[in-house]
């Protein structure tokens, strides 16, 4: 009997330590996105500091909408949608900036105003890994060219004035984050300050997905977890099951 109450006690300790080790949530991945965001000095002017518009978060609100910008002389879009979730399965994450209607006015000086009809940033994240990109609908770039609808990763165009490059503008521009997270910004307008000449500093920044690195997937204590967790538990189990009842028969035979 002693012997008999042992093996099961192996068998309820082994379980106890499978359940209790497994995590009753996990740590999540994240996603964020807004539709544009100004940080703008020009010469002679005050500077303009616009918050993200539109901004959304996989921890909430997940989705937004704004009206439009219309900041004179700097920017003037249409309406911003923007999304971010999580699949708490998987956990991947996925996020989504769309701009509508955009006029960039802030170097119509020197390159002719920059307009588009559509402007998206996208990111994921998967166990496999993180990928983002940008499409640019209708786009005009003035002096600057053209460009694919969907632009080469960190696509550069140098802005110069006499021979001067006073800024860049970045299409679909990728930074991978020092968190492991990933940001994709459709366009994003960067003002230089140099030695010889500048028209202010600041940055433009329109659609902009972040997300990940993934979290973890599904729980061991819940859902699709808990089935593998007790089909470990069994192959542990039945060993320890039937050592324990060989002892039985060997004591009941003696």
């Amino acid at each position: 009997m002693r012997v008999r109450m042992t093996g099961l006690a192996g068998v309820i300790a082994i379980a106890a330590l499978l359940v209790g080790a497994a995590p009753a949530s996990a740590a999540p991945g994240d996603a964020s996105a807004y539709g544009a965001r100004l940080n703008v000095t020009l010469l002679g002017n005050p500077a303009v500091n616009a918050e993200p518009f539109a901004a959304a978060n996989a921890n909430g609100p997940t989705q937004n909408t704004f009206a439009g910008v219309d900041l004179t002389g700097i920017l003037k879009t249409g309406v911003i949608n923007a999304s971010a979730s999580r699949d708490e399965k998987s956990g991947g994450v996925y996020s989504r900036a769309s701009t509508a209607d955009v006029r960039v006015d802030l170097l119509s000086k020197v390159t002719g105003k920059i307009s588009a009809e559509l402007v998206e940033a996208e990111c994921q994240a998967t166990q496999k890994g993180l990928a983002g990109k940008s499409k640019l609908a209708g786009v005009n770039l003035g002096k600057l060219g053209q460009v694919n609808a969907d632009p080469a990763a960190n696509t550069v165009l140098n802005v110069e004035l006499a021979g001067i490059k006073i800024a860049e503008v970045i299409l679909n521009e990728q930074i991978k984050n020092n968190d492991g997270s990933l940001t994709v910004n459709a366009i994003h307008i960067k003002l230089l300050q140099g030695k010889l000449g500048s028209i202010g500093t600041g940055d433009v920044i329109i659609s902009s997905a972040t997300c990940g690195p993934a979290g973890l997937p599904i729980p061991m204590a819940s859902g699709a977890g808990l089935w593998i967790g007790l089909g470990l538990l069994g192959v542990v189990a039945a060993p320890v099951a039937f050592v324990a009842l060989r002892r039985r028969a060997s004591l009941n035979a003696a």
